[in-house]
This record gives C-alpha cells, sequence and structure tokens, in this order.
C-alpha cells in the first residue's frame, strides 16, 4: 500500500539503506543544489539534510530520484501495475474521443474507496502548529539557489491549491514558487496552466484568489500533482485510485480550500488582482535557464505545520534528474486513457532528454496510406501534448523504448522530401527554441514501412529487414557454452 505521509516513508528507506542522513552544516546557497545533482545523476539514495544554514528545518531530497523509488512510495510493483488496473477497468467499453475519455476516467474515480475523507483540524498533523501576522516567515524554510544564474531562492515541490471561481472545482498543481521575501512569493503558473485560469477569472471578477501550497504532502498526492490531468478531473481523486485509499483532507484555516491533513507545511494566502512581481530566470528542467517575467506576487498570511516539520524540495536542470521516474509514471499510467483517444496507438515513449513532452515517439499497426500523419495530427490535439515537438512514428514490431532501434528505423526508413510533416503550434511556455514565446514549428517523422499507395513503387516493394535464420539461431543457443564465448 502507499504511504500515508512523507515522514513514514522516509523511515522507510531509512530501514532499508536508502535515505543518507547528512549531518554536516549545508548552504541552501548552491551547495544543496550541487550535491543533489551529482546523487541524482548516479541514481543514488534519498537525501536527508538535517543541517541546513539559516534554518531549523530538516530538507528530504531525490527522495522520487529512481523508479524503485517512487514505485515503493506510491505501494506498486511497478507503474505497469496501475496501468494494467486502468486497462482492465475500462474493458469491454472502450469508449473513444475526449468525451470518453472523461467518461472513463470519471468511472475510475468515482469507486468507493477513493474519494478524498475530510476530517477535523484536531485530527490534522498540518494543524499541529499555526501562525499568522507577524509570525509568518518564510526565510525560516530552506529554500534552494540551485544554479549561478537564478535570480533568487526558490521553493520548488510546493502543491498548489486553488479553485475556479465559477464552477468551484478544484485544481492541484505543481509550479516554482520564488520567494521574494518573508511574507511574498512568486506564483509560476504557466499559460497552459488551470491555477493561472482561476486567476484570470478571479481578476475579471474583481475579486482576489485564495491560495494553498502544501509541501511534504503524502507521496501519492506529490506524484497526481504531476500528472497532466484534465482541468475538470480532480488530482485527489486521482492519488485516491493510485493508492487504493482515500486521501485525508482538512479545510485550511484561513482561505476556502482543502489540503492534506498529513503534509509538513502550508502556505495559505490571497493573490490580489494585478500583483506582479519579476520572477526568475531560474535553471528549469529544460537545462537552460528562464528569464525573468512577471507573474503574481502571493502574500502569505498564515502558516500551519507539523511539529518539528520536514520540508521536502527537488533539484531540476539538465537531465537526468529526479523529473525522469515522475515522467516516466505518468507515460506508462497514462497509456491506456491515450488509447482512448488515439486508438492508433500501439505504444509510446517520452525520452526524458526531452523532457517529456520535447519529443515522443510512437508506435503503430499500420493499416492504410498516411497513417502515421493521422496519429501525428492526433497527438498534437490530445490535450497537453499539444506541447509535443518531435513525432516518431515507428512500426508496431519497432520496441519504442530502445532508442537504438528507433534511431535505426528513424535514419535508414525516411525519405525527407516525403516523409517529414513540419507545422506549427503551441509550444511550452519555458520552450526557448521557439522563435517568438509560445508558438513554433514542430515535426512528425514518418519511420514506417512505406507502402505502394503512399507513393513507394519501387521495384520488390519495402524491403524486408535483415533477421536470423530461426533454425540456425535456435541450435546456436543450444550450443552456445561448446563455443567458450
Amino acid at each position: 500500500m502507499a504511504y500515508d505521509d512523507l515522514r513514514s516513508f522516509l523511515r522507510a528507506l531509512d530501514r532499508e539503506g536508502d535515505l543518507k542522513r547528512i549531518k554536516a552544516e549545508v548552504d541552501p546557497y548552491l551547495e544543496i543544489g550541487e550535491i543533489v545533482d551529482r546523487v541524482q545523476k548516479a541514481k543514488g539514495p534519498a537525501l536527508l539534510f538535517e543541517n541546513v544554514k539559516g534554518s531549523s528545518m530538516p530538507l528530504a531530497m531525490n527522495v522520487f530520484g529512481t523508479e524503485r523509488r517512487l514505485s515503493k512510495a506510491l505501494g506498486l510493483k511497478g507503474p505497469e501495475e496501475i496501468a494494467d488496473r486502468i486497462s482492465g477497468l475500462l474493458k469491454p467499453e472502450l469508449p473513444q474521443g475526449f468525451t470518453g475519455f472523461r467518461d472513463a476516467f470519471g468511472k475510475l474515480a468515482s469507486m468507493a474507496h477513493v474519494p478524498p475523507k475530510n476530517v477535523k483540524s484536531g485530527d490534522a498533523p498540518v494543524h499541529e502548529v499555526v501562525l499568522t501576522g507577524e509570525d509568518v516567515n518564510l526565510d525560516d524554510l530552506p529554500a534552494l539557489f540551485t544554479w549561478p544564474l537564478d535570480g533568487g531562492s526558490f521553493f520548488n515541490l510546493g502543491l498548489t491549491h486553488t479553485k475556479d471561481p465559477d464552477s468551484g472545482i478544484r485544481n492541484l498543481g505543481l509550479y516554482r514558487l520564488q520567494r521574494h521575501d518573508r511574507r511574498t512569493i512568486g506564483m509560476h503558473w504557466q499559460i497552459h496552466k488551470d491555477s493561472r485560469n482561476h486567476a484570470a477569472v478571479a481578476a475579471k471578477r474583481g475579486e482576489r484568489l485564495p491560495v494553498a501550497i502544501a509541501f511534504g504532502c503524502p507521496p501519492v498526492v506529490t506524484y497526481a500533482a504531476t500528472a497532466p490531468l484534465p482541468g475538470d478531473i480532480d488530482e485527489y481523486l486521482f492519488a485516491g485510485f493510485v493508492a487504493g485509499e482515500r486521501v485525508r483532507m482538512v479545510d485550511c484555516r484561513t482561505v476556502p480550500l482543502q489540503v492534506p491533513a498529513d503534509a509538513e507545511v502550508v502556505l495559505e494566502g490571497w493573490l490580489e488582482p494585478g500583483e506582479m512581481l519579476p520572477e526568475g530566470p531560474f535553471g528549469d528542467h529544460t537545462g537552460f535557464y528562464t528569464p525573468q517575467e512577471p507573474f503574481p506576487a502571493l502574500t502569505i498570511d498564515c502558516v500551519t505545520m507539523r511539529r518539528r516539520p520536514i520540508l521536502q524540495s527537488i533539484v531540476v536542470g539538465r537531465p537526468p534528474t529526479e523529473d525522469g521516474p515522475l515522467g516516466k509514471f505518468t507515460e506508462r499510467f497514462f497509456l491506456p486513457l491515450l488509447k482512448i483517444i488515439i486508438p492508433d496507438i500501439v505504444d509510446y515513449d517520452l525520452p526524458e532528454a526531452g523532457g517529456f513532452h520535447n519529443c515522443v515517439i510512437v508506435s503503430i499497426d499500420k493499416k492504410y496510406p498516411k497513417h502515421a500523419q493521422k496519429t501525428m495530427h492526433a497527438i498534437w490535439g490530445a490535450h497537453m501534448m499539444s506541447l509535443t515537438k518531435l513525432i516518431i512514428v515507428v512500426d508496431s514490431d519497432c520496441d519504442v523504448h530502445d532508442y537504438q532501434e528507433v534511431a535505426w528505423r528513424a535514419f535508414g526508413n525516411v525519405d525527407y522530401s516525403r516523409d517529414l510533416t513540419v507545422v506549427e503550434g503551441p509550444v511550452d511556455h519555458l520552450d526557448h527554441a521557439s522563435y517568438q514565446q509560445f508558438w513554433g514549428g514542430k515535426a512528425g517523422i514518418d519511420a514506417t514501412r512505406k507502402l505502394p499507395e503512399e507513393g513507394y513503387t519501387r521495384d520488390g516493394g519495402w524491403p524486408e529487414m535483415v533477421s536470423s535464420d530461426p533454425e540456425t539461431a535456435a541450435l546456436v543457443s543450444r550450443r552456445w557454452k561448446e563455443y567458450g564465448l
């Protein structure tokens, strides 16, 4: 089963020798970032910095830095376990299109054991300590200045809670948070994000927006905040489905929102319309610095926390980073649901080097001319996959996770005068390569076998791939030890 809170998971990792406690004093200015970046690239243990300079609060890092740790945190054997459960629940209906996607996910989320469970404030560990007014001091929390050209210190794993002022539907998002001063943080929600839409609606109505930011949440909740769910699907229902149990929620003390009762720290405040400050630069998960831009500035009115709280954060930058396992789990979890929207897909892979949205490798069981191009355009029309910049389509006999195999197909199976599709469309807010912000060029590569109907009319048709004689291969396998190789 999934872990109920962050500290119980850290204790389990400690017992297994997969948590390194660092007792030496470490500086959140550059030093912690350098340590974590080296450890996560080596697929090393989770880290607990017990003596962070300038703060009495321990800092947990690299907690989800390997697929094994993330599986353990979510109570799973691996990401395929949830994918199989989703597939099993969707059959035999297999509804089609976006409506089918929402209906199918609604079926999963409406199961009796997954809706959040409300608890009283007195039963919520995160309300053991409550600070308001002048007692609020964000300098007490260990924010990280990770890269030399960063514009300040950031909290990188705060789960931001907002709700739509019109519908009341809540959103749980993960955005970087720049600490401007002891009571103010910058809200880096980008143009495609639901919380930004909530703020825009509130501003249009001349209202302030309630915001709550939770740190050190139960691992399944932290994972759910990273999942690219449609705006009308509750992340807490998804978290409950993954965990197989209801997430405990509690009303905030000063804003009309709910947060995980077992979180470590929660910040509460009201975002005033038009309150903006310069935010950034920031060394982001793209591996490049994103520029300074104006973003909303939130004043924190209340901080609630456990006694002796533990803050959790991550380091992003050039991959591989802790983003890797999180992105890979999302890739596997959402394959059955993506197939509802695009039934042509056999399998897909989102390379970490592409930030999980710059490139998609997809396999299809090709049935008709230009089937690959049809699949490309379907992907560009599928929710947040619309931000994909490069799509490589291969045949179903290609392992999309074997990059050597994919490269062989893409390098050898393509006539780029015919098999390259170039379009324009939306790109990620953080994309630095587009010549203007928010939109740019995209490409699709058809690396499938070509059909005569597609204009491939050379004598003999598409050639066969080289492969071993099956009988000889079996013979050699049986005698392999005899060869002394």
